[in-house]
């Protein structure tokens, strides 16, 4: 199973956002989206083997899981994706796991909690090349639009560190190289 991890620093964990201005109400939640969907889409064909984990950091810290073996209603568009978290935002939750929708889960709590569960790698623009490590890890760590803050560095200070490339890429697309790396090792 491969997992990525994307932290929403601004999105909101409120349902009451409007999914006609994602970028904006929903605290960037359009990012979140579009790692979501480059976590699974493939031409014609959903990447079974993958999880997701959205933590929305703008409200209490709640964590969105997707799993690509049992998710349901997921079209290749970002209202599709932030429909989903929309629904699971509307759901009571507590520290553990509930599903909202077939394939989508909530949770209170955030990276803590999901970093002591997997070992994460993190992408860095500094980190080392994906094309030159003997193996790939199968869980990574990505941030939205902003850095890691202080206190995010601090959790993950002695977490491996790994790019995708020479040039500084945005989460969604750094997802899908990503992936096409794994693909390419196991073809």
């Amino acid at each position: 199973m491969r997992r990525f991890a994307i932290i929403g620093h601004r999105a909101v964990t409120d349902p009451g956002f409007s999914l006609n201005d994602m970028p904006g109400s929903a605290g960037r939640m359009d990012i979140l989206c579009r790692c979501v969907n480059s976590c699974f889409f493939l031409s014609h064909d959903l990447r079974r083997d993958v999880e997701c984990y959205l933590i929305l950091k703008g409200g209490p810290e709640t964590t969105i899981l997707f799993k690509g073996e049992t998710i349901r209603s997921l079209n290749p568009d970002e209202r599709s994706a932030g429909a989903l978290i929309k629904k699971a935002l509307g759901k009571t939750c507590g520290s553990e796991f509930i599903e909202s929708s077939p394939g989508v889960f909530i949770r209170h709590g955030g990276l803590e909690r999901l970093i002591s569960e997997y070992p994460f790698a993190v992408l860095d623009e500094s980190g080392d090349d994906i094309r030159a490590v003997g193996s790939l890890p199968e869980n990574l760590l990505l941030s939205d639009h902003q850095n890691l803050a202080e206190e995010e560095e601090a959790l993950i200070a002695d977490l491996p560190r790994l790019s995708v490339g020479p040039q500084v890429l945005h989460a969604d697309h750094a997802i899908t190289i990503y992936l096409n790396e794994f693909d390419r090792r196991s073809a």
